[in-house]
Formats: C-alpha cells, sequence, structure tokens
C-alpha cells in the first residue's frame, strides 16, 4: 500500500488558485480512475475535478470555501498493486518539504492536512444522562451541599424551552426526572405562579457561508461599485406597437423558437451602439485606455442557484431575432445548470439586465467591470396616456409602457451621451418596423 497525492493541476491561464465549492468524497470513500471527487472555482468558470488514480481517501484538502495553490495538494489516495508503483512521496514527507520549520510529527500528535477534514479521533460521545448541579439549601453547618439533577438531554431540552427550573420538580420515581415529572409540574405549577411561555414564532439565527459563485460576485460588485462612478439614466418608451409586433412573429414563427421582447432589445441596440462607440467599451483603468470595441459581445446577466451569471453572446450584431432567441435559450440553460464554458461567462464588452416580470418601475444596475454601460430594461405595465387625435386634440387611449435604465462609467461616459443613446434605442423600439429596414 502506498499513498498517491493529487496536486491541483492548472485549470486556466494566469489561474493562481482556486477555491472549493463541492466535495463528492470524503475521508475513507472508495474512488475510482477518473470518477469526481471536487468542483473548484476559479475568477471565470466551475471546474469537475476527477480522480487520476483508484483507492481510498485519506485526506482532503481543506473544507468548502477554502482556497487552493495551483500545484498544492488537493487530495491523497490511498493505492495498491501497478498506482502504488507510481505513488509520490508519502504526504507527511512532502507536507514537511512544502512548510519548513514546522515542528517534526510523531504518532502521538497527528498532523491536519490542509484543515484535515476527517482527521484525528472523534470526541467521546456524551452521556445519554447527564448531571446538572445546583444550588441546595445550606446545611446545619452553613454550607451548600453539591447534589445532582439525573434527566435525559431530551428533558433537559424540554425544561430549557419551557423555562422550568430542574432543581425545582419533584421525580416521581427515583432520582431522575422524567418527561411525567415535567407535565406533572405544569399541571400544578401555576399554584406557585409559574405560567407556561408561549411557544415564540422566531426561527433560528442560520449563519451562511460566502463562498463559491456568491463570493464571486460579492468581490465583483464591491471592487465595480469601488472603481467606477456610476450614475443611472431612466427613460420611459411606450412599446405598444413593438409587442403588437411580437405576437404577430410568434403567431407566425412556423418551428422557429418563440420571441421574447429581449431579442427585439437586443437588435435596437446593436443598431444603435454604432454611433455611440463609448458605451461598447472596456475600461483598463490601471493602463489608462479605453477600448471601443467593433463587434458586440452582449453579456446577458442569467439567475441561477449558484447566484447571478452573464454568459456572452458573441457578435450579436450579426444575428437576427430567431437566432437571437435560439442563443438566449441555449446559454440561459448552460448557466443555470453549470455547463458554461469559461469562454461563454468571458469578453462581454456591454451587459444587459433584466428581472422579467419583476422588473419593477426602475433599477440602477452595477456595471460589469471593466464594461462601461449596462442596461436594464423594466416591466411592462399599462396605463392610459394622451395621444394627439390629428385634428388638434388628444384621446386617452391604453398604451404599454416600459422604463428603461443604463448605468454608465461616468469617468468615460457623459450623461448627454447616455441619454441619446436612449433615446435613439427608444425611437426604434417606438417604430419597430425600423429594426428590420436596411
Amino acid at each position: 500500500m502506498a499513498r498517491f497525492t493529487f496536486r491541483l493541476p492548472d485549470i486556466g491561464e494566469g489561474i493562481a488558485e482556486a477555491e472549493i465549492v463541492a466535495w463528492h468524497v470524503k475521508i475513507g470513500d472508495r474512488v475510482e480512475e477518473d470518477q469526481q471527487v471536487a468542483d473548484m472555482m476559479t475568477d471565470k468558470a466551475t471546474v469537475e475535478m476527477e480522480s487520476p488514480v483508484s483507492g481510498v481517501v485519506v485526506e482532503l484538502a481543506g473544507e468548502v470555501g477554502d482556497q487552493v495553490p495551483i500545484g498544492s495538494a488537493l487530495m491523497v489516495i490511498e493505492v495498491e498493486g501497478e498506482a502504488a508503483a507510481e505513488a509520490e512521496t508519502p504526504v507527511e514527507e512532502q507536507l514537511e518539504a512544502e512548510t519548513p520549520g514546522v515542528e517534526e510529527v510523531t504518532e502521538e500528535k497527528p498532523l491536519p492536512f490542509r484543515g484535515g477534514v476527517g482527521v484525528g479521533d472523534s470526541p467521546p460521545a456524551p452521556s445519554p444522562v447527564e448531571a446538572m448541579p445546583h444550588t441546595p439549601p445550606l446545611s446545619p453547618e452553613g454550607e451548600r451541599e453539591k447534589v445532582q439533577i439525573l434527566a435525559s438531554p431530551a428533558v433537559r431540552a424540554r425544561a430549557a424551552d419551557l423555562g422550568i427550573d430542574l432543581a425545582q420538580v419533584k421525580p416521581a420515581e427515583s432520582d431522575r426526572v422524567r418527561h411525567a415529572d415535567l407535565d406533572a409540574f405544569l399541571r400544578y405549577g401555576s399554584a406557585q405562579g409559574y405560567h407556561a411561555p408561549h411557544a415564540s414564532r422566531a426561527r433560528e439565527d442560520q449563519p451562511v457561508k460566502v463562498i463559491g459563485m456568491r463570493r464571486r460576485i460579492a468581490e465583483n460588485m464591491a471592487a465595480s461599485k469601488r472603481a467606477i462612478p456610476h450614475f443611472t439614466y431612466v427613460d420611459e418608451i411606450d412599446v405598444t406597437a413593438l409587442e403588437a409586433m411580437r405576437a404577430d412573429l410568434n403567431d407566425n414563427r412556423g418551428q422557429r423558437p418563440k420571441l421574447t421582447l429581449l431579442p427585439l432589445l437586443i437588435v435596437a441596440l446593436c443598431r444603435t451602439l454604432p454611433d455611440f462607440p463609448m458605451l461598447n467599451a472596456r475600461y483598463d483603468d490601471e493602463a489608462g485606455v479605453v477600448t471601443r470595441h467593433g463587434r458586440v459581445h452582449l453579456g446577458m446577466a442569467t439567475q441561477t442557484d449558484a447566484g447571478l451569471m452573464v454568459p456572452v453572446i458573441r457578435d450579436a450584431q450579426d444575428s437576427n431575432v430567431w437566432q437571437l432567441a435560439s442563443e438566449i435559450t441555449r446559454l440561459a440553460e448552460a448557466a443555470r445548470t453549470g455547463k458554461a464554458t469559461s469562454q461563454e461567462l468571458s469578453g462581454s464588452t456591454l451587459t444587459v439586465t433584466s428581472l422579467g416580470p419583476l422588473g419593477g418601475i426602475a433599477t440602477t444596475p452595477v456595471i460589469n467591470r471593466p464594461e462601461v454601460a449596462i442596461i436594464g430594461p423594466n416591466k411592462i405595465v399599462e396605463r392610459p396616456v394622451f395621444k394627439s387625435n390629428g385634428m388638434g386634440g388628444d384621446d386617452i387611449v391604453r398604451a404599454k409602457l416600459m422604463n428603461l435604465s443604463i448605468s454608465c462609467d461616468h469617468r468615460v461616459v457623459d450623461g448627454w451621451d447616455a441619454a441619446s443613446f436612449v433615446q435613439a434605442v427608444k425611437k426604434l423600439l417606438e417604430t419597430p418596423v425600423l429594426l428590420f429596414a436596411d
């Protein structure tokens, strides 16, 4: 038998470390070659780690949420047969080489391994019957006698919930307090002024470790707000004609995917951006360079169980509404199932974020750094509006209205540019036939 150390491989260019987001094995488990053992997250994607050998897991490199440097030990597997001949130096010697100056490890003092999940003996199980010291009356000599109240953990927990001092409960049998004794105390205790507390509706606090995708989101959003002076502009758009056209397109779509508002909005954005190149850009603030992109690689903020992810529609300017609808569906599904690749989650030049039916009246979205703008369509609402009747008067008509928000980096985008851009998009959306005009 020998021990094989599985070291975290290089899983991406420029990646120095990765975060443990899930273990699929535990100490003592038998693993087979190529079996998935862990999920590691980098700045760009989550990568599945597979065991290079078969054997029994004896060490794991820490807990979920810990960072593991590239090239360091991820897990140790006890192997035999041909695999044993290829096993590396025992883990204790490797750790000594990796951590000079650490005191010598002996059999009496086992060394935890990178946080040592499962290393060492487990603490002894608690006794089924615990003793609770209490303060009895003074003895004739003026000293208090030490006595113990015997009760099971379940009885103690119930008494604590009810606010009952076990020292006030007289056991019916032997010296041990039982549930029946608590029941009797509740029945007759009111004579001494005791009242059982009402059941509380409060729930216990739940500490949630910020790890994985939630940690990445927290770091990115904090960096964006620290570094970028945001401003947000909101305008109202009448999408009555656009929604009518969308309904007609869906009624005649045949085998093509059903259209939502998003593909139509993307077409409007792509047609408008050539006149506003400062918005389809990325700002390298360390180098002091703004790159205005000729292609539109559109980020699409997508809510998943793990948190917000931003898959990217490549060359959105070259796709029609049906192609965009298909790509939106494909990328959203890949993001929600965790199958989106690093390439599909990076390189966006402008991002659209929408809450759909929950879109609210207006939003102030946070920029997806290093981009310089992010666009947020809000929900569509129906309201009465005044429309000119062409005879010098106005009629009150039903209209479908939507607010469109845009947040910009004020270091490189002026308020006039943002407002002018939204006004140009508004013209296309309110006259939707222009979306299909060359």
